[in-house]
């Protein structure tokens, strides 16, 4: 199709500061032939994420290579469709993986967990780079902290891991909900001591980790700051508000941790 048919639309200079579908120009009443072309890719790569297997052995092997302690556990779906179709049976951590835990090394300050969720490439891709920078700057005995790569798994499948781990505080990797412009977004997920009837106001979340969202290094940053403060204040979700921005802000010795608002980090739903 001929440029020249199109009609263009006046936002169209927005278009370079957003991947979201905005002015797309028009033909007549319908949306350009190349538009229609690239929803129908986007909507194709938003089911496949969600259908698409985490490579365990791949993961686990590159974690080891790095150093990282992997463990493997499971959730109580037994297959895919089984996670898609109760979302409960993701939550909970199954009665075998939870009795191997319980033999691993005991009470650790930090347990990770990385969960496929909604995206198991969005683990895939993003969950290492992430937990690499995360080192650099967490301190805490990383030889005995644990990574756990749990399979059909969704964000409060970390409490039951934390429970069986008695680790302090848990956070969880996982691949979020696809976006027609964002198929591979990681979400992070943080609870201080948490409980198997723990709630989604006690985490926070820090979502869209990815190169084109947020990078991997104002994530790990944003992370450490929410990780310290919440063993150093014992607490977590919305009463630990993200002042990591005014934590590095120049003239700011410590961050102010109280205020009347939750951010909108811990307003975030989890999958």
């Amino acid at each position: 199709m001929s440029d020249d048919l199109i009609q263009t639309n006046p936002w169209d200079q927005l278009r370079a500061h957003t991947s979201a579908r905005i002015a797309l120009g028009r033909v007549g009443s319908s949306l350009p032939t190349r538009e229609v072309l690239a929803f129908g890719l986007a909507h194709a790569q938003a089911r496949d994420a969600v259908h698409r297997p985490l490579d365990i052995n791949d993961l686990k092997q590159q974690l080891k290579t790095h150093g990282f302690r992997t463990l493997q556990v499971h959730s109580n779906a037994a297959d895919r469709n089984s996670y898609l179709l109760r979302p409960d049976y993701g939550r909970h951590l199954h009665d075998d993986s939870r009795v191997y835990l319980e033999h691993e090394l005991a009470a650790p300050e930090l347990a990770i967990v990385i969960a496929d969720g909604l995206s198991a490439i969005a683990a895939q891709r993003h969950a290492l780079p992430l937990l690499l920078a995360f080192r650099e700057q967490f301190d805490t005995d990383w030889p005995n902290t644990p990574v756990v790569l749990a399979e059909q798994g969704r964000v409060a499948i970390g409490d039951g891991i934390a429970v069986a781990l008695r680790a302090r505080l848990v956070v969880v990797m996982i691949g979020e909900r696809p976006g027609l412009s964002s198929p591979d977004s990681l979400g992070i997920y943080l609870t201080y001591q948490p409980r198997l009837d723990s709630m989604d106001s006690q985490r926070n979340c820090i979502s869209n980790v990815r190169p084109q969202g947020l990078p991997y290094a104002q994530a790990a940053a944003k992370l450490d700051y929410l990780a310290r403060e919440s063993l150093r204040l014992r607490l977590s979700g919305v009463t630990l508000k993200d002042d990591s921005n005014l934590a590095n802000a120049p003239g700011q010795a410590t961050a102010m941790v109280s205020s009347d608002q939750p951010p909108n980090d811990s307003l975030q739903i989890p999958e």
